[in-house]
């Protein structure tokens, strides 16, 4: 069977007759691992597929050092797909994006000139990145960076605005 890193039970089992191999996820190293991880699982999961297609499905997606790395584990070292996606998530960690912190919308300021439209939509795509952004940290955030003193002053007029409101406004 050739130097392969995958156990012989993996490499026993047949693929299904109509299994649509996963060529349209490509993965060279320079994304976040994590991210595609997680779509492989769910492409695998929609071909209801066990583990060890996923074993074998899983170095169809790979390119370039992703593939070099694949390529270099040590012969039959892969026995469950927990195997290949630990080694994945640990040889491309340095990839994984960090969660954003509502911390960093302090860093999201309206540049001189910018129109208030366009810090509004900037922030807004911000605001998207944050998991559990509450509307008062948005709303403080949001005036904080905000240069616009008229749209400021009406902005603070009321304790709390929710990000659907602002954008009333705005």
């Amino acid at each position: 069977m050739g130097d392969t890193p995958f156990h012989r039970s993996i490499l026993e089992d047949q693929l299904p007759k109509h299994f649509d191999k996963p060529t349209d996820m490509r993965y060279d190293g320079t994304q976040d691992p994590q991210e595609h991880l997680t779509a492989f699982e769910a492409r695998m999961n929609l071909e209801g597929v066990g583990d060890e297609v996923r074993c074998r499905a899983f170095p169809v997606i790979l390119a370039g050092p992703a593939i070099q790395w694949f390529n270099s584990l040590p012969q039959g070292s892969v026995a469950g797909f927990l195997d290949i996606s630990r080694a994945f998530l640990a040889q491309f960690t340095t990839r994984i994006v960090k969660a954003k912190n509502p911390i960093n919308l302090l860093g999201v300021t309206q540049k001189i000139g910018e129109p208030t439209r366009k810090y509004l939509d900037h922030f807004n795509n911000e605001c998207l990145e944050i998991k559990g952004l509450t509307d008062s940290v948005a709303s403080l955030c949001l005036t904080n960076g905000l240069l616009n003193e008229d749209f400021r002053k009406h902005l603070t007029t009321k304790p709390v605005w929710t990000m659907q409101e602002i954008q009333t406004v705005a």
